[in-house]
């Protein structure tokens, strides 16, 4: 069985090695980059399963870096993970916002990285079930992977798909901030309830004019509804 090929890109060697030992012990195929430029140049080679991305970087750093990874096509897919010694929630969000799937604030221990590192690899693996949903005019086919409104092709991140699929599964039910971790997520640990928010706001970006259909169903969670006005 192919090893988990995993990009960490770090401009402080200690940091880096450590982390690379740790990844090597655990069955990861850990490769190592200082800088941006080094970073693509692993990409350009051999497509990483994901990316241990740090925030302070010379030159550009993790968040230019994550928001332009999200919009190539060779890179748009892969998770990205910021580490990060700013435990701000506004920067938290920030890197949320720049396409990281997740975040670990320095210092942190193995345990919690290796945790998260299979959460996010397990978020990303592939959908077992072929089922096309419709809802209105929204639909979302699992077996090719797109959603269409009124016929027209939108594009969704990988986790805002798995997101909206669970909402049209179970359309007009509330779902609280923990039931989609949970069903969506799959291992919640470690991950706060505000991702969740971070995922809706992108998921709503993306659905354009059918954004109405996702409610905020206010002290309760969210729904997806064909009875809004879109």
């Amino acid at each position: 069985m192919k090893k988990p090929r995993v990009l960490i890109v770090e401009d402080e060697s200690s940091i880096a090695e450590l982390i690379a030992v740790n990844l090597r012990h655990n069955g990861f195929d850990p490769i190592w980059a200082e800088d941006g430029d080094a970073a693509q140049r692993e990409i350009d080679t051999l497509v990483p399963d994901l990316i241990l991305l740090d925030w302070m970087l010379p030159g550009q750093s993790g968040l230019v870096l994550a928001r332009q990874w999200r919009k190539e096509a060779r890179t748009k897919a892969i998770p990205i993970l910021m580490l990060t010694a700013r435990g701000d929630e506004p920067d938290k969000i920030a890197g949320l916002d720049a396409g990281a799937d997740d975040y670990i604030t320095k210092p942190f221990s193995t345990q919690e990285m290796l945790a998260r590192i299979r959460a996010v690899l397990r978020r990303r693996a592939p959908e077992t079930t072929t089922e096309r949903v419709e809802i209105g005019e929204l639909a979302l086919d699992a077996a090719t992977h797109r959603v269409t409104w009124q016929g027209t092709p939108l594009k969704v991140g990988p986790t805002e798909f798995k997101l909206l699929a669970h909402l049209m599964r179970h359309a007009e039910r509330v779902h609280s901030r923990a039931q989609l971790l949970d069903k969506v997520w799959g291992d919640h640990v470690y991950i706060e309830e505000r991702t969740v928010d971070v995922h809706v706001k992108r998921l709503r970006e993306s659905l354009g004019s059918a954004s109405a259909m996702i409610e905020t169903v206010r002290g309760a969670g969210y729904r997806l509804t064909a009875q809004a006005t879109v």
